[in-house]
């Protein structure tokens, strides 16, 4: 069994690295995607998908170095379930219930955004090629 998710989103803050206890590199940090619509009433729909991304090796440290909060990127990766199989749920300290979908990234490419600089059109390399059967799309 297999799946993938990809998602093309800005991040809401900046990379944070941090190395394991053996020395590895990880690097986390958030994305939101968006997407926007009309209603059948004129009005206008908005809804917001927040991410949390984690990222490893040779990777988390590209990333550390060149994204900033605001770049633009896509995601490929996959979904990390709770025990249930669904996102994280917690509760805020307002009271209010959260949920938190998690991807363990393979790749993530720079697509460009706030503060451009460096990051437009790069790519953090996976350290691994994929080695499955191709998709279709």
């Amino acid at each position: 069994m297999y799946h993938k998710v990809t998602i093309v989103g800005h991040l809401g803050r900046d990379p944070e690295m941090r190395y394991t206890p053996d020395g590895t590199p990880v690097t986390d940090f958030s994305v939101a995607t968006s997407r926007k619509w009309n209603n059948s009433d004129g009005s206008k729909g908005e809804e917001t998908v927040w991410f949390r991304v984690t990222v490893w090796r040779r990777q988390a440290e590209t990333v550390a170095q060149y994204l900033h909060k605001g770049n633009l990127v896509l995601v490929e990766g996959r979904l990390n379930p709770d025990k249930n199989g669904g996102p994280r749920i917690w509760t805020a300290q307002d009271g209010t219930p959260r949920a938190s979908f998690e991807i363990t990234a393979d790749m993530v490419r720079f697509i460009g955004g706030k503060g451009e600089g460096e990051s437009r059109g790069g790519v953090a390399e996976p350290d691994a090629p994929y080695e499955g059967e191709d998709l279709p799309f």
